[in-house]
């Protein structure tokens, strides 16, 4: 949805500074974040995506560098104690985590970052780097939201409950991102989330 509401407008940083932006994407499951950032990835080839890690083992089909970065208990650990994540965070027994390296040294060298991240990995984020920019994915309504997550054909009812209960508790902290955007139609959402990159970015082509 292309959103005129003053609210929705930037709100923050230079138009015409060269230097890198970090940029932060979060969503309830479902609403369609991560289709908008591989389309946005298309549009703006030269921005950065940084890719989460886990030490979880990859699932069928999933590549190593491109889905996830996949290391061991212990070699994640021993980035904790080096404060080497920008965020990380415990899920049923395995870790995951965003690196502070990949972030630093392409802010650093002017490149601006896309992150796709959850409301507590984002909260960490912006803590640490607080010239980011944080936005905020929300389905059209929590039916669409239902929906959406049945279609996918990948999660018994009971967990698509407990989808919907989570995403209630995230998008109840959508109102501390810089931007909201309604996703209620690709083409459009791919058109507003580019905008507003290229406005931090100070880019004008598509």
């Amino acid at each position: 949805m292309m959103n005129d509401d003053p609210s929705c407008q930037p709100v923050a940083g230079n138009p015409t500074q060269s230097a890198g932006r970090l940029f932060i994407v979060s969503a309830p499951s479902g609403a369609g974040k991560t289709t908008l950032c591989r389309e946005v990835l298309k549009r703006i080839p030269d921005l950065l995506y940084s890719v989460s890690t886990t030490t979880r083992a990859p699932r069928l089909g999933e590549v190593g560098g491109a889905d996830y970065h996949f290391i061991t208990k212990d070699q994640f650990l021993q980035k904790i104690a080096e404060n080497r994540w920008a965020e990380w965070a415990e899920v049923h027994g395995n870790y995951y985590g965003t690196s502070a390296d990949f972030i630093t040294e392409g802010l650093s060298n002017g490149k601006s970052i896309l992150l796709d991240i959850d409301v507590q990995g984002a909260r960490q984020i912006r803590q640490r780097f607080s010239g980011s920019i944080a936005i905020f994915i929300l389905p059209p309504s929590m039916t669409v939201l239902k929906d959406r997550l049945t279609s996918r054909q990948t999660d018994p009812p009971s967990v698509i409950e407990k989808r919907l209960a989570h995403a209630h508790v995230e998008i109840s902290e959508s109102s501390s991102y810089d931007h909201v955007l309604v996703n209620d139609g690709l083409s459009d959402s791919v058109e507003q989330l580019t905008a507003w990159i290229q406005f931090y970015t100070g880019r004008t082509d598509r």
